[in-house]
Order: structure tokens, then C-alpha cells, then sequence
């Protein structure tokens, strides 16, 4: 008979794929109902004993797929490495793009990003990938380079240190593939959330004006992504209120509030409550006369009245006319 209440009666036990899956299995484990301990069966320490090996020989397995990827992508075909007389082999590209899809998918793993880096992995995004001729390869590189970077501070400072910050603003404000400025935004946004590092980069770099010029762009999804980026900025580092003002954001949110219609001007509102949130200066220059923003969000609150979907708008416009316009000016 088993003892510890490992016995036969209890389901078996799947074996953890990787070292994250082991730590998780242990938060589980560590969150159950306390029971008195009792000696480990021999049938308990067997089962941890290959789960640990399994969860160890995971890892290395998949380290081994990245250094196969990694050799995929330093791979020059003859007359790929700029030389004049011959195109890189065809098919190539594809190649690329589904081993850069590939490690996108393993670098989802924690470790598994922090070991794309010390293979090297980031440097060759830096320097190769996110200048591609190739827009997709382009824009998975830039994908790469958030999915490692989000939550990892070790591999945000070393994307920074290659130089990314300033590649990834360059395809956000000039690339000409929108698939290529989404995945470019999407990295900026992971190495500078939560990280002082990235962020004094970005502002270094003027990321707010090429923000703000995503934010005017004819793709939808850039501008929701762009003003939420802002939104969250604003709200995580209030500090930086006063340079925003200088730069004319309030005028430039407004004006972008007064285009046609459309989803993205919830988060065009969320940015401008952001701003003049505890921020006096922002509340005078939003009450300045030539703006006529108090007109704008009376109508704007009668138009989205009765439409659901519309509800976190109408909220965000009826925070700012309580902010600016029912509240003694300073």
C-alpha cells in the first residue's frame, strides 16, 4: 500500500514540459489546503524525480530548437549578404518568417527568452532582422523582440543596449507595411512599460511625437494602440505631463477628437483625462477658448447617449467637463 495518500486511487500525474511548467506545478501545489507531513512514497519520488528530468530534458530541447532556428537565420545564400551579383536563393524568406514565427512561439516561455539572449539571438534581431528588405520578416523580428522583452528586465536592457529602441521608432514613424509599424509599436510598448531604462530611451529619442503621429495615421489599429500606449504612459509617469503640454498635445488630442467618429476616440479621451488629471495646466489650456472642446464634449455626450457600446466614451467625456468646466479655474 502506497503511503501518503500517493496511492493507487489517485489520478496520474501529468510531467511538467519545461522548467516554467515545474514552477507552476509548485505554486499549485504550494496553494493547497496544509496537510501533516507525512514520509515522501517511493511512488511520490519517483514521479518527482521524472518530472524533474522530464521538465530539464524540455528545456534543453527546446534550447537546441532555438540554435537551430538561430543557424536558419545566419544563414547568408550566396550573394544575400549585399554583394551585387546574384538575389539571395529563392524561398529563403519563408524559411525565415516560419523560423521567426517558430521562436515567437518558444520565447513565450520566460526562459526561454532569457536564453535567446544569451545565444545571442537579440543581436541578430538588432542587426539583421528589424532592417530587412523583407516587410514580414520585418515585422516578426519587431514581434520577437517584444514577445522576449515583455517582463523580462534582463532582456529589455539588452534589446536597448543593441539599439532597438531607435530601429523600432524609425519603422513605427517611416516603415511602409502597417503589419510592420503595429509590431514595431508593440515592442516599444514592452521595453517601456516598467522599465526606466526604455523609458528615458523613448523620450530621448522623441517617442512621444512619433507617437502622436501614429495616433494621425489612416490604420485603425495603430491609433487604438498608439493612444492606449499614451493613455498608460501618462498614467504610469505623470511626471511627464508639463513636456507633453510644451509639445501641444492637448490641441493635438482635441483635434483628433473632432475627426469622424470611431472607436479609437475612447482611448483619444482616456489620454486627454490622463493629462489634465491633477494637472492644472492641462485643465487651463483645455479650457481655452479657440479649442471650443466644452461645445465638443456636450455634443459628443448627446451622441453617444443610449448606445451601449459607446459607454466608456461617454464616461471619459463626462470626466473631462467635470475636470475642466464644472470645477473653479485656477
Amino acid at each position: 500500500m502506497a503511503e501518503g495518500g500517493a496511492g493507487g486511487n489517485e489520478p496520474p500525474r501529468e510531467h511538467p514540459q519545461n522548467l516554467q511548467g515545474l514552477l507552476q506545478m509548485a505554486i499549485t501545489a504550494g496553494n493547497a489546503e496544509p496537510t501533516p507531513l507525512e514520509p515522501m512514497s517511493d511512488e511520490r519520488r519517483q514521479w518527482l524525480q521524472e518530472a524533474m528530468a522530464q521538465a530539464f530534458r524540455g528545456q534543453l530541447e527546446e534550447v537546441e530548437q532555438m540554435k537551430e532556428c538561430l543557424r536558419v537565420l545566419e544563414a547568408v545564400s550566396p550573394g544575400g549578404d549585399g554583394g551585387e551579383t546574384s538575389e539571395p536563393a529563392e524561398g529563403d524568406p519563408s524559411r525565415q518568417a516560419s523560423t521567426l514565427e517558430l521562436l515567437a512561439e518558444l520565447c513565450e516561455n520566460l526562459d526561454n527568452a532569457a536564453d535567446f539572449c544569451k545565444l545571442d539571438g537579440m543581436r541578430l534581431l538588432a542587426h539583421r532582422y528589424l532592417d530587412h528588405p523583407v516587410p514580414e520578416l520585418r515585422w516578426r523580428a519587431a514581434h520577437l523582440v517584444g514577445t522576449c522583452a515583455q517582463n523580462v528586465p534582463k532582456v529589455q536592457e539588452q534589446a536597448l543596449a543593441l539599439g532597438c529602441m531607435r530601429k523600432l521608432l524609425r519603422l513605427l514613424d517611416h516603415d511602409g507595411a502597417d503589419a510592420v509599424r503595429v509590431k514595431a509599436l508593440f515592442a516599444i510598448s514592452c521595453l517601456v512599460r516598467a522599465q526606466e531604462g526604455g523609458l528615458q530611451q523613448f523620450l530621448r529619442l522623441d517617442g512621444f511625437s512619433v507617437l502622436m503621429r501614429a495616433m494621425q495615421s489612416p490604420v485603425e489599429k495603430l491609433k487604438v494602440k498608439s493612444a492606449f500606449l499614451l493613455q498608460n504612459l501618462l498614467l504610469d509617469h505623470p511626471e511627464h505631463k508639463e513636456t507633453l503640454c510644451s509639445m501641444g498635445m492637448v490641441q493635438q488630442l482635441v483635434a483628433l477628437i473632432r475627426s469622424e467618429h470611431s472607436p479609437f476616440h475612447e482611448h483619444v479621451l482616456g489620454a486627454l483625462c490622463s493629462l489634465v488629471t491633477d494637472f492644472p495646466q492641462g485643465v487651463r489650456e483645455c479650457r481655452e477658448p479657440q479649442l471650443a472642446l466644452e461645445e465638443l464634449l456636450r455634443e459628443r455626450c448627446q451622441l453617444l447617449q443610449q448606445q451601449e457600446e459607446f459607454q466608456e466614451e461617454l464616461e471619459f467625456c463626462e470626466r473631462l467637463q467635470r475636470l475642466c468646466f464644472q470645477t473653479p479655474p485656477e
